[in-house]
């Protein structure tokens, strides 16, 4: 069971910078993913790592760069959670590609913003899923890397009728396989940004090797809690601009209860001692909340979805819909109203990426009475 996660707690932050171990001597080298022959004639025929930018874009539009997790999101539908030592049947199960960071960057480009992902797949039909989700989402690939020694990131979702889900997921490529240093290129598009998304179902030294990029490139960094359950380094802790949990993360990090808001103001504050000023708070039914130390916290209610079909990827939609509209210069009552919208579409689908909502959609939806 070593490549489960989400199934140790642990404290809140430490202030160790764990550094994974180096891949084995032999073992075979990365390689960048191939796409289709559609993808390589919209590339420029310069050597730039980011053709498509110039091509699809405004000239000097600074895109959204998303490093993170890939996964093959294998969907159980159930009527209920299994008891301890119980075996239940499925009512259906199909597999479709997620992963916090591909969800993330898919919704980035599903938004119609420029959005890169910089990420590891295996060499199997999992990462080809993978490929083809994203760059189906309009998401930049130039730098989403196949590891041959490491099978894709894989979870178990499984998803009850009143639209609830829990997770289990296999780390796969998305924990193994990473360089000890990330190339330049890589740090380049980080440093191009204009604005950094973190989550943490990827090592913490490769989170703090591109926050590091980040900060020294003036790029802000949202970090998403969702993800591992390991204490976060103080390292990484102090080079983000955002913190992004959700009531349970919030809680289980902090230590502190979480049921009312007072008691989420006060779990807050706690994130502040350790030195995040902004921290975005996703409140599930009951809305979301953005805090920034010594201001009054901006409260924004859901927007009523017509149905809830499946709450997977709701977090990563309005994580991603919040950091396109941060980059697009909107006020953050702006932010939080537009990744309002973008989730409350993405509850009405099935499937994390399949449920990422386009631009012209929220759009319509924030328009509306």
């Amino acid at each position: 069971m070593k490549g489960l996660s989400r199934l140790v707690h642990s404290p809140f932050v430490t202030d160790r910078n764990p550094r994974a171990p180096s891949p084995p001597k032999g073992r075979p080298r990365p390689t960048r993913a191939s796409f289709p022959a559609k993808a390589a004639a919209a590339a420029s025929p310069s050597a730039s790592r980011y053709p498509s930018l110039s091509a699809q874009y405004e000239p000097g539009e600074k895109p959204v760069v998303v490093v993170g997790s890939a996964n093959a999101d294998i969907y159980v539908e159930v009527d209920r959670l299994p008891a301890v030592g119980e075996t239940i049947s499925a009512r259906t199960g199909q597999t479709l590609a997620g992963g916090k960071g591909a969800n993330q960057a898919c919704c980035g480009g599903k938004l119609a913003h420029p959005t890169y992902f910089v990420g590891q797949v295996g060499e199997d039909a999992h990462g080809r899923l993978i490929e083809e989700a994203l760059e189906s989402g309009g998401v930049l690939l130039g730098h989403l890397t196949r590891v041959p020694a490491a099978p894709t990131g894989h979870a178990v979702v499984m998803l009850q009728p009143d639209g609830q889900n829990s997770i289990i997921i296999v780390g796969g490529a998305n924990v193994s396989g990473w360089p000890e240093r990330l190339s330049e290129e890589d740090l380049e598009v980080v440093r191009k940004a204009g604005v950094l998304l973190l989550q943490r179902e990827i090592p913490d030294r490769v989170n703090i090797q591109v926050a590091e990029a980040a900060q020294g490139a003036g790029v802000p960094v949202i970090l998403d809690a969702g993800g591992m359950e390991g204490p976060i380094p103080l390292e990484l802790l102090k080079l983000v601009d955002i913190f992004s949990p959700n009531e349970t993360e919030l809680a289980r990090l902090t230590g502190l209860p979480t049921e009312t808001f007072e008691q989420i103001s006060q779990a807050v504050r706690r994130c502040h001692e350790m030195g995040v000023k902004k921290v975005l708070v996703k409140l599930g039914s009951k809305g979301s909340a953005l805090f920034v130390e010594g201001k009054e916290p901006i409260r924004q209610p859901i927007i009523e979805a017509s149905r809830v079909l499946d709450t997977t990827g709701a977090g990563d939609t309005f994580t991603a819909a919040f950091g396109v509209a941060l980059v697009e210069g909107k006020t953050m009552e702006e932010c939080l109203r537009f990744a309002a919208a973008a989730a409350s579409l993405c509850i009405q689908v099935k499937g994390a990426i399949p449920s990422m909502p386009e631009r012209s959609a929220v759009t319509k939806l924030l328009q509306s009475p």
